[in-house]
C-alpha cells in the first residue's frame, strides 16, 4: 500500500535540506589493492582503511530531500549504543514503530515482518536490516528492548531503537503511525510497517496485521537489486 507519506516528508523536510537532491553515492573501494574509486588521496593500506574512506564518504555525501535520515535525533540500541538512523544508509530498511510491553498487536507485526523475510532468498535476506523503534519512552529500557529480543528470537537481522519522545513523535507522523497511551499503559497504535530504500527513502508500506505481505516483499527484493 503506497501513500502519501512522501509528499509530507518533503514538507516536513525541506528546510532542513539546504543541500536538497544529492548525487547517488559512487562506488566504494572494494578492496585495498584496488585504487580508490570513492575517496582522493593515496591507495588505501589496507581493508579498514578503505571501509573507513567509504564510510568518510557516505557520511559526507548529503541525503536527499525525500529520506527518512534527515531526522539526525540520537536512538540508543537494546545493547546501550548509541544510533542514528544515518547510519543505516546503505541497505533496505524494514521499519516499524512499536513497545516491548505489547500485549498482542506488536508481537504479530513481527511475526508479519518474520514471514517477510522467510520469502526472501538466503542471499538477499542478508542485505535488509529490520529496525522497530519504540514509542514508549518511559518503559522500553535498552535492557527491555533485549528482553523484547529474547522472548521474540530476533537475530542480528533486527536492530530494536529508543528515543526521547520529540524525535519518536517526528518519525511517527513521517510514518503516518498514530499512537495513545490508555490508563492501563498499553498503547493504541497504527500496525504499519515500512520498506525504505538505502537512501532511506519510503518505497512502499504495508498495513494491518496477518496480511499477505508478498507485495512488500517484491518491493523489498526490488530495492535490494
Amino acid at each position: 500500500m503506497k501513500t502519501t507519506t512522501g509528499i509530507l516528508i518533503f514538507s516536513f523536510l525541506a528546510a532542513a535540506s539546504a543541500q536538497a537532491v544529492a548525487p547517488a553515492t559512487p562506488p566504494c573501494c572494494p578492496a585495498p589493492e584496488s585504487k580508490p574509486a570513492c575517496c582522493a588521496g593515496p591507495k588505501p593500506a589496507t581493508a579498514a582503511t578503505a571501509a573507513a574512506c567509504c564510510e568518510e564518504l557516505k557520511s559526507a555525501t548529503p541525503f536527499t530531500g525525500q529520506s527518512l535520515y534527515l531526522l539526525d535525533a540520537k536512538w540508543t540500541d537494546d545493547a546501550g549504543r548509541t544510533v542514528t538512523l544515518g547510519s543505516l544508509r546503505g541497505r533496505p530498511v524494514i521499519l516499524a514503530l512499536f513497545f516491548a510491553s505489547c500485549e498482542y498487536a506488536c508481537p504479530v507485526l513481527v511475526s508479519d515482518i518474520q514471514r517477510l523475510r522467510k520469502t526472501l532468498p538466503e542471499s538477499l535476506r542478508s542485505q535488509v536490516q529490520v529496525v522497530l523503534v519504540s514509542f514508549d519512552v518511559a518503559r522500553d529500557t535498552p535492557a527491555a528492548l533485549a528482553a523484547f529480543r529474547a522472548r521474540q528470537g530476533l537475530d542480528a537481522g533486527w536492530t530494536l531503537l529508543r528515543g526521547e519522545a520529540v524525535p519518536v513523535q517526528d518519525l511517527a507522523m513521517l510514518l503516518g503511525v498514530k499512537y495513545k497511551q490508555d490508563a492501563r499503559g498499553q498503547f493504541s497504535h497504527s500496525n504499519v510497517f515500512t520498506v525504505l530504500n538505502a537512501e532511506g527513502e519510503i518505497a512502499h508500506q504495508h498495513a494491518g496485521l496477518m496480511g499477505d505481505v508478498s507485495e512488500a516483499a517484491k518491493v523489498v527484493a526490488a530495492v535490494i537489486k
